[in-house]
């Protein structure tokens, strides 16, 4: 468990790894930045024999408020993040030479779904309360996604539709509905946290990336 700097186009990223020796895991984090919620889900993950990398996009900015998180991810460089998500998949595909997974929670699951269908050694995505888009017709991925029926942030008709699209293309995909549940349902540290809901969505999270990667 270290703190790793990336060259992202000459300028320096921080990124948090956990080595847990095996297949490795990318980390994609929610508009709060890289708070510590988010380095410990790197931890459990090389507990369990992963190598997890969470990069730090947001560049050591680290939000409380919603109002907070709003203003950074207006301020935001959008092509810094890319580019240091990219660099982070590239450390961590040099590092394991086996195929990856991304899990990726609200923002960062939404970066998740470009991010395999530009890279095809990418083969199991977890999603948390995050949709997006893609071209899923390059997708090599399963898709594992958890979401609410009353999230305010992610309607489950767009969760519904994304996974319309995905399974159209041809992806295996499997979304699991976690009723009358918030957005940010596993953070721990904050108040939407239900502990029943997380504790059932980690269970099936790592039982599909053992299965998977």
């Amino acid at each position: 468990m270290t703190d790793i700097q990336l060259n992202v186009n000459g300028r320096i990223v921080n990124a948090y790894l956990a080595d847990g020796g095996g297949r490795g895991v990318l980390v994609l984090h929610a508009w709060w930045g890289l708070k510590p919620f988010f380095k410990q889900v790197c931890d459990r993950l090389a507990e369990r024999g992963f190598v997890a990398l969470a990069p730090d996009y947001y560049q050591g900015r680290v939000a409380t408020t919603v109002d907070e998180a709003k203003a950074m991810l207006e301020n935001n460089n959008e092509e810094l993040m890319g580019s240091a998500i990219k660099a982070a998949h590239d450390r961590l595909a040099a590092q394991t030479k086996q195929p990856i997974g991304i899990i990726g929670f609200s923002m960062g699951a939404g970066w998740a779904l470009p991010v395999a269908a530009h890279e095809s050694d990418v083969a199991a995505v977890v999603q948390f309360y995050g949709a997006g888009e893609a071209d899923y017709g390059n997708f090599k991925a399963k898709v594992l996604g958890h979401f609410s029926d009353v999230d305010e942030w992610e309607s489950l008709d767009w969760v519904r539709k994304m996974e319309a699209d995905m399974k159209a293309a041809g992806v295996d995909a499997t979304l699991h509905i976690y009723p009358g549940v918030a957005h940010w349902f596993v953070e721990e540290d904050r108040p939407e946290y239900d502990p029943a809901a997380a504790s059932l969505a980690w269970e099936r999270t790592f039982e599909f990336l053992k299965q998977n990667l």
